[in-house]
């Protein structure tokens, strides 16, 4: 590999105007490297590192990060786009996440996520993670958050929530602010 020629992602992310990576989280991830044989091998944990700091991962996120590693952007690229637990665009300030597996289906999430979509002003059949006009809220559907016997389950934020009914569902969100 030519570590001195980039080649051009094919299909940038999201740009973050402004973006520059704090002296602290520079210092986090020159100690997350020094634990790797190679330093490409960190890259997941950088990856989660600049999520943690801002919320996403942006196209200068990812430029960054490659050029930290020493790898091209495409591969660090290609770790953002392939797994489910990066955000390649900005999220809101709270998290709705609505259980989808099947208890979870079968006790009425999807019922659920149709009304979080309704009041919040949201497509509830567009696909993937969606986030309203204001930046307060994203509603998206995850996989089993592993508490089958009270579906239907979700988080928002970092809170769980067990047999959320709609009126339930009003009150989270109510109480966020």
């Amino acid at each position: 590999m030519n570590a001195t020629h980039t080649e051009p992602i094919p299909n940038p992310l999201q740009s973050q105007a402004g973006f520059a990576v704090p002296a602290a989280l520079e210092a986090e991830v020159n100690e997350l490297v020094t634990h790797y044989p190679e330093k490409r091998s960190a890259s997941l944990m950088v990856l989660h590192a600049i999520q943690e700091q801002f919320g996403w991962i942006s196209q200068e996120a990812v430029e960054w990060t490659a050029k930290k590693l020493e790898v091209q952007p495409i591969n660090v690229y290609e770790l953002v786009t392939f797994y489910p637990m990066f955000r390649p665009k900005p999220m809101g300030k709270y998290q709705i996440k609505v259980c989808r597996t099947l208890s979870c289906a079968l006790g009425g999430a999807y019922e659920l996520h149709q009304h979080f979509c309704g009041k919040l002003g949201l497509d509830a059949h567009a696909h993937g993670p969606q986030t309203t006009k204001d930046g307060k809220f994203t509603v998206e559907f995850v996989e089993c958050l592993a508490s089958c016997g009270t579906a239907p389950v979700m988080m928002c934020n970092d809170a769980f929530y067990e047999g959320v009914s709609h009126k339930k569902a009003d009150d989270i969100v109510r109480d966020c602010k």
